[in-house]
């Protein structure tokens, strides 16, 4: 078995008028992420370790956002396509979200069992705090890190 790890990270802004969504879920919550597709930051960085893993680039050069056929793309949607590029499985994701609100904890199993069906790998989600402090500590976005584990089959 051949293993590789890659390491993703995204973070948005939070903004009045848009969804939002975080691992394919749809949550109540005043605010939504701004950005060029659904803005999906857990997905986001799940897409970039797995590209990492597999020396595959980033989810910018995969995905601009100077291409309208990306503008509200579904991220799950773009987490298949990458998927389907792959030269290897997924063995397991591991992501942690940061954000003061809304409180996520009670998301984490809907969330986790989402990317797990749409990667058929285990994926765990853990939550936590900014404690306050810097632009995510005051409220201002979300923020995400993701490491995969891909078995390439070299």
């Amino acid at each position: 078995m051949s293993v590789r790890t890659g390491i993703g990270y995204d973070t948005h802004r939070l903004v009045p008028g848009r969804r939002l969504i975080v691992g394919g879920v749809d949550l109540e919550y005043e605010l939504g992420l701004e950005g060029h597709s659904d803005a999906d930051v857990l997905t986001h960085a799940v897409i970039d370790a797995l590209l990492g893993a597999c020396g595959l680039g980033d989810l910018g050069e995969l995905f601009p956002d100077s291409e309208e056929q990306w503008r509200d793309a579904d991220s799950i949607d773009l987490l298949r396509i990458v998927v389907g590029r792959m030269s290897g499985i997924v063995a397991n994701v591991d992501v942690t979200l940061v954000c003061e609100e809304p409180k996520l904890g009670p998301h984490k199993a809907e969330i986790g069992a989402r990317l797990t069906a749409a990667l058929s790998a285990p994926v765990n989600v853990k939550a936590s705090t900014n404690e306050g402090m810097g632009a995510i500590g005051r409220g201002e976005g979300i923020a995400c890190m993701a490491v995969a584990l891909v078995d390439t089959g070299a």
